[in-house]
């Protein structure tokens, strides 16, 4: 019997989690042939979804409740779920009802046409402006810096083979990011479309802060390009510089009576210093980011871990070792 892990982080998500939850199990009971576990981890949401979750956990031992000391962030909880699990397919999706767990099975039956990811499309996306802008940024990162092929779309809801979630976490880098994991990993990926529905209650847990630190870790974990962006720009600003100093000269030889311009000498000193301070500032996000990964900095912590036993089953996980 096959079995499926679903892995759902938790955040601002009291009122939807059972409801999602519950979709997930009506939806698998039309195909019997399914052995499943659903994962709940909870990254320190501010509401009562923790006791949401270890009620859920109670009542089904097929639940199991992850609770992260401090908030980490959706990929570090998304990273605890997967080392727990213990399916041959994985499958992640959100806690808030938009992403459509009655529809699980059109991303699972694709799988078998021998796709190692499958991601869920959406042709009418219900979030806000801001997160649609988030969504297309991110969408252009990872095509230009993670060699995403066009046209792919990336989503919160996709399933993946076994063999990719060992591949994942064996990542020990403290700041994970799972599109670029995956990619590295394999490039047979496919979308299938399904509806993507209103949020059920609450907003968004991503702010414009969250959104810019999880580009700053697909930048600098997976990609030297911006390093490369930097050394191009500097060798462009020098060589500007040299013309433009070359052309002074001239100017001055040819006619002598010509006075030097302070406006364009200043102008020069604060466009050519800015740019450099850049790009100081990119070398010292990949050289900080180095420095807390050797000092072994958490990708999470775990603070409690809930889960009625299976009388058919034992389940051992090694989600407490990151």
């Amino acid at each position: 019997m096959s079995k499926l892990s679903f892995v759902i982080p938790c955040y601002g998500s009291e009122a939807t989690v059972g409801i999602v939850t519950s979709e997930i199990i009506e939806t698998l009971r039309q195909r019997p042939e399914y052995d499943y576990e659903i994962i709940l981890v909870n990254d320190c949401s501010p509401d009562h979804v923790w006791e949401r979750i270890k009620a859920l956990a109670q009542d089904n031992p097929h639940i199991i409740g992850i609770s992260l000391a401090r908030n980490f962030g959706q990929h570090s909880a998304l990273m605890a779920g997967y080392r727990a699990c213990t399916g041959d397919l994985i499958i992640s999706l959100d806690d808030d009802g938009q992403t459509p767990a009655r529809e699980l099975f059109t991303l699972v039956d694709k799988m078998a046409e021998g796709w190692d990811v499958v991601y869920a499309s959406y042709e009418h996306k219900m979030h806000s402006a801001f997160r649609n802008f988030g969504t297309w940024m991110n969408e252009r990162m990872t095509e230009s810096l993670l060699g995403k092929p066009k046209g792919l779309k990336v989503t919160s809801y996709f399933v993946m083979e076994r063999f990719i979630t060992e591949e994942i976490t064996r990542y020990q880098n403290p700041y994970p990011y799972i599109e670029g994991l995956i990619f590295r990993a394999t490039m047979r990926i496919t979308n299938v479309p399904v509806t993507h529905h209103e949020r059920m209650s609450g907003e968004s847990g991503y702010t414009l802060t969250k959104l810019l630190s999880l580009w700053f870790n697909g930048f600098t974990a997976f990609s030297v390009k911006p390093l490369r962006i930097a050394t191009i720009c500097g060798t462009a600003c020098a060589f500007l510089g040299f013309c433009y100093g070359l052309y002074v000269v001239i100017r001055k030889l040819v006619d002598s009576t010509i006075e030097m311009g302070w406006s364009s000498i200043i102008a020069s000193i604060f466009f050519i210093g800015g740019l450099i301070l850049v790009m100081l500032g990119l070398i010292g996000e990949y050289i900080g980011r180095i420095y807390i990964s050797i000092n072994n900095a958490p990708q999470y912590t775990v603070r409690e871990i809930v889960q009625c036993p299976r009388p058919d089953a034992s389940h051992q996980t090694d989600v407490e070792k990151s």
